[in-house]
């Protein structure tokens, strides 16, 4: 990326924060004689009170902004629609800070009950959740967007073994609901000890999609994801409801062979400002996020990073944590194979992809996002769910086929392991405001034949590299614990189901066996009884042959560090 770029790319950030609060409710349709194209404002007038609203995207991406404004201010100024259930896979609040996503909703009376899977960047609905004045239910995405598929089919149910074992189980914790304590249990036990999972029936579908011909079909070329787009606009039809698109372009009709006939659609909003993705508009999008790249893979990494970088998002990764990432890429490596099927997460994660990118090993396997995208590089940031230069962009429902019916590998973030091998990644704390939820993360660590989890040794722990070793300078407060806060990963239930599972902190790596927690690696310069046994809760077991190994230099300093798949 050359210096011209980055200015441009920068100022693009810039301006876009300025503006991110600017809209045009009453933006003119450009086609006059199908009255299929209206003003949002119009538009919204066709939600009844007391609607089912399903909504596509992940991230910042496919953010139906413009009707999320003009919900919120016909509410606000004329008291309708009221009281709305919104259905929304992917974590598409601002975290209470970016405007123009479903937190627009967070106003007592309007938003009365919620279900998704990404409860934490939903500030405002758990502010209200917090007052008692929202229901929130929480799912899981795979079987989320395949109910939205079995809508279409007239079944508002979905039985499957995902699940088993974790806090969504009833047997297990509190299921779906999050507020308030006596909100109604959406996921009961089959009499064979499945997991039947409900979810009300949709009756109005919204997502953002690139474009628009005269006649009403809908395009997805250009799009950076097409998640729950076109099941829910099925689904809304089959329910005799209604289905609302924002649109960034107009184009003739043919434009492209993917399509949403104009049969599913009811009304069309055009507005230029509409996003393929977080500052960038569908008018000038990004083809890096499509199939049809005309640009280097390393080039569009480098402009999502310093997006990312410019708005604030990306982490700051100290040497420990590139040290971390470099132990989990070579466990993966020593155990994956070329031509497996991979899902990374995001945080830590990212940086295992990092790593394979730049090796070139990623090539060599085949990769997938839970929205959709698949193979390319996972898109990071506010742009999570995307990816850069993937070979084929295809429905959330679609990716989650696949998914089950072959994952080789994950690689994960976690917030707290245990004895027992489970992970906690959903719970920070006590009441609405500290549930994370799990996203996708029980779906794949059911559909993976191999686990990698990635987390700190402790919250606000000091672990240095110092030359080619590593230091604990204060362990801080466990991640491995005895008991997790909250089961979103069962150990047990993988070691069943003849799971391999690994997880890497700063100080080493841990195999859970049916002995325990064994520690298989530990980094030079660790004492093993004062840094890792005296602090640790969690129970430990020693390998068979008697001490972990030492972690090469390699790992730690990044000197000739390689790595290379079997196969």
């Amino acid at each position: 990326m050359n210096f011209v770029t980055k200015l441009r790319i920068m100022a693009q950030v810039y301006h876009w924060r300025l503006t991110w609060n600017r809209k045009d409710l009453h933006y003119p349709p450009p086609v006059k004689d199908n009255p299929k194209f209206m003003t949002a404002w119009d538009a919204v007038k066709l939600i009844p009170d007391g609607s089912v609203i399903a909504n596509s995207g992940m991230g910042g991406n496919q953010r139906t902004a413009l009707l999320f404004w003009a919900i919120r201010d016909s509410f606000l100024k004329e008291g309708r629609p009221k009281n709305l259930t919104v259905l929304t896979v992917g974590g598409q609040g601002g975290r209470g800070k970016a405007p123009g996503t479903l937190e627009e909703l967070a106003y007592e009376g309007l938003n009365t009950r919620l279900f998704t899977a990404h409860t934490e960047t939903f500030k405002g609905q758990l502010h209200l959740a917090e007052e008692g004045k929202i229901e929130i239910q929480c799912g899981l995405i795979g079987i989320m967007t395949f109910m939205f598929r079995e809508q279409i089919e007239g079944r508002d149910y979905f039985i499957t073994e995902t699940g088993i074992g974790t806090f969504i189980d009833p047997r297990v914790g509190n299921g779906t609901p999050i507020a308030p304590e006596n909100a109604p249990q959406y996921v009961e036990v089959t009499p064979e000890g499945k997991l039947k999972f409900t979810m009300p029936l949709l009756d109005t579908a919204m997502f953002n999609a690139p474009a628009a011909d005269p006649k009403g079909n809908i395009y997805f070329k250009g799009s950076s994801v097409i998640g729950d787009a076109k099941n829910i606009a099925k689904a809304a039809k089959k329910n005799s409801g209604r289905t609302l698109v924002n649109v960034g372009r107009m184009v003739e009709e043919g434009y492209d062979d993917d399509f949403l006939p104009s049969e599913y659609v009811d009304a069309i909003v055009y507005w230029p400002g509409t996003e393929q993705s977080g500052t960038i508009k569908h008018r000038k999008y990004w083809d890096c996020f499509t199939p049809h790249s005309t640009m280097p893979v390393n080039e569009g990494l480098a402009r999502v990073r310093l997006i990312n970088k410019t708005l604030g998002i990306m982490p700051i990764r100290r040497p420990i944590d590139d040290v971390m990432a470099r132990l989990a890429t070579k466990l993966f490596a020593e155990h994956a194979n070329k031509g497996d099927y991979v899902d990374i997460g995001i945080g830590l994660p990212e940086e295992v992809a990092r790593l394979l990118h730049e090796s070139g090993v990623m090539k060599k396997l085949n990769m997938l996002t839970e929205a959709g995208a698949v193979g390319g590089v996972a898109a990071p940031g506010v742009f999570f769910g995307a990816a850069i230069n993937p070979d084929k962009v295809i429905p959330s429902s679609d990716v989650f086929d696949m998914m089950y019916k072959r994952l080789d590998w994950v690689v994960l973030g976690m917030l707290q392991a245990d004895s027992l091998g489970n992970v906690n990644v959903s719970k920070r704390g006590k009441g609405p405001k500290n549930h994370v939820g799990p996203g996708g993360f029980i779906d794949l660590v059911t559909c993976a034949k191999s686990i990698l989890f990635c987390g700190a040794w402790g919250a606000r722990s000091k672990v240095e590299v110092r030359g080619n070793k590593v230091k604990v300078i204060a362990p801080g407060i466990p991640k491995f614990v005895d008991k997790v806060d909250e089961i979103t990963f069962n150990g047990q239930e993988a070691l069943k189901h003849g799971k391999s599972v690994y997880y890497v902190s700063q100080v080493g790596a841990f195999k859970l066996t049916a002995r325990g927690m064994e520690l298989i690696y530990v980094m030079p310069g660790i004492d093993i009884q004062k840094d890792i046994l005296d602090v640790c809760p969690m129970k430990i077991v020693m390998p068979e042959s008697g001490a972990p190994q030492v972690v090469g230099p390699e790992v730690v300093t990044g000197k000739g560090f390689r790595f290379e798949l079997h196969g």
